[in-house]
């Protein structure tokens, strides 16, 4: 906003400085130029304030809604799977500070070992998260985000490059398994981070598999 009031000034103080110049006399055509500038700018500025506007009351909501969250579960003794929506059978967290509600999927009830292909009994449960984010968390920006464990692979080392490259295209299989039940490809986006972010140790097996993992992370807020 400042930058186009600055502009605007520039703009007057070169309209004196045209009128003040010797030889010129086609005052009508530069007035009227000058005015048409000085209507975008304030078209500019009117804009501005909007977005600005638009954004704070994505934010407040956003609040809102982590609030009530952390409010049904410390007063109604909800889990946060029932408090986001998400119901019971599905582990769920959310981050006050982050803004985030983040759903966690194990990868051996999505994909076989070494694979990216969705099982085809996998459809259940990710309906039952689309239509949960249709309906309670529309419009929010989401993350599909896929993990793997420290182990090199072994059956499909000629698909993948390493855990890095499966654990993207694993977060991809969910996105678009997701894109094409409706959600819109402006608010979703797949990331893999391979075996970077362990939950659990991976020294035993069941740190392994906790490791291997998809999240969905809803943006709440902002």
């Amino acid at each position: 906003m400042q930058a186009a009031q600055k502009k605007m000034i520039a703009l007057l103080m070169c309209f004196v400085l045209i009128t003040l110049m010797p030889g010129c006399t086609n005052w009508q055509k530069k007035y009227e130029a000058l005015s048409v500038e000085h209507e975008n700018l304030k078209g500019l500025l009117t804009r501005e304030r909007s977005e600005k506007g638009l954004l704070a009351d994505e934010l407040t909501q956003g609040q809102q809604t982590i609030e009530e969250l952390r409010r049904q579960i410390e007063e109604q003794s909800k889990t946060p799977a029932d408090a986001s929506g998400f119901g019971e059978g599905y582990n769920v967290a959310f981050d006050a500070a982050a803004g985030t509600v983040t759903v966690t999927l194990e990868n051996s009830l999505l994909f076989d070992s070494g694979k990216a292909t969705l099982k085809k009994t996998t459809s259940a449960e990710l309906d039952h998260i689309h239509s949960v984010l249709q309906q309670k968390y529309a419009g929010k920006h989401v993350d599909v985000v896929g993990h793997t464990d420290s182990d090199p692979i072994r059956k499909t080392k000629n698909q993948w490059k390493d855990n890095l490259e499966l654990s993207a295209q694993r977060a991809l299989s969910v996105t678009r398994y997701l894109i094409q039940k409706g959600i819109s490809e402006d608010g979703i986006r797949a990331v893999g981070c391979g075996e970077s972010r362990p939950i659990a140790s991976n020294a035993s097996s069941a740190g392994k598999a906790k490791n291997r993992r998809v999240e969905i992370v809803v943006y709440v807020r902002g």
